[in-house]
């Protein structure tokens, strides 16, 4: 069941002062905010693959934040989710106000390319693995080796918590375009994996895995080193990448090959 697809609430008014604010459900994903016929605010809940509620909201101030956060919540099934940057004092008192706590913290990572920088020249390949680059990735063992890794998340941690890209997909659908992969392969079967995000001028890495029974072997370096590898051939200087604070092997291994801190955003939960 879609959990947008429900009746609405009834649009609730308040005046403050000599103000008054009207909330409206402009559409199935919008709200605006009005004072005295004007806008001064707007929100919106997007649909993660997996099923997650995250909201945002832009407003001129406090009390139309409040009312807009307030009717997103009534009219919407928990758990509810919003992704803030972690200097926006104003977002993040606002979802305080609204009732959220902390949920993740993200760092972005801003990735040199440069195997003089990030020590990945002639990185080794683990003995028995083939590295299978960018855009040459079979989509039938790509998807078996991604379900592989989401189960075993799944299974401890839990898959909310990686990292995941805002992108609209058919239920079930979890690899779009097998184009964007680099795998590592065993044999027949792939073991680990990364994903490319294609953004103009500085890509994205949205995704490095590896399947637990393959961990501490060098397979992420030796992906990390023919990804980044090729971007610097193609003249590419850095890549982004964000990675769950809590995940130390990550940030380790970010930090470890010359990636510096861009940024941090911390996800709001309202259960």
């Amino acid at each position: 069941m879609d959990p947008l697809r429900h009746t609405p609430v009834p649009t609730p008014t308040a005046g403050t002062g000599d103000r008054v604010t009207t909330i409206t459900r402009t559409a199935e994903h919008q709200w605006h905010a009005l004072e005295d016929g004007r806008e001064i605010g707007r929100s919106d809940v997007s649909v993660r693959p997996d099923g997650r509620l995250f909201l945002s909201v832009d407003a001129w101030h406090a009390d139309a934040f409040d009312r807009l956060a307030a009717a997103m919540v009534a009219d919407l099934p928990v758990p509810l989710h919003a992704v803030v940057d972690e200097e926006d004092l104003d977002s993040i008192a606002g979802w305080q106000r609204a009732g959220f706590t902390i949920g993740r913290r993200e760092r972005e990572y801003l990735v040199p390319t440069d195997p003089a920088r990030t020590g990945l020249d002639g990185a080794p390949t683990p003995a028995g693995v083939r590295i299978v680059p960018v855009g040459d990735a079979e989509r039938d063992p790509l998807c078996a080796v991604d379900r592989a890794i989401r189960d075993e998340v799944e299974a401890t941690v839990g898959w909310r918590r990686m990292p995941a890209e805002v992108i609209p997909l058919p239920a079930g659908i979890t690899v779009v375009d097998p184009a964007a992969y680099a795998v590592a392969a065993r044999g027949d079967h792939y073991v680990g994996m990364v994903r490319l995000g294609p953004l103009p001028r500085q890509p994205r890495i949205g995704l490095i895995a590896v399947r637990a029974d393959e961990h501490r072997r060098g397979i992420a370096r030796a992906l990390l080193a023919s990804v980044l590898g090729g971007l610097h051939r193609s003249g590419v200087a850095t890549a982004r990448a964000e990675v769950d604070e809590s995940n130390t092997a990550a940030t380790a291994l970010f930090e470890g090959i010359g990636a510096r801190t861009a940024g941090r955003t911390v996800e709001w939960v309202r259960s």
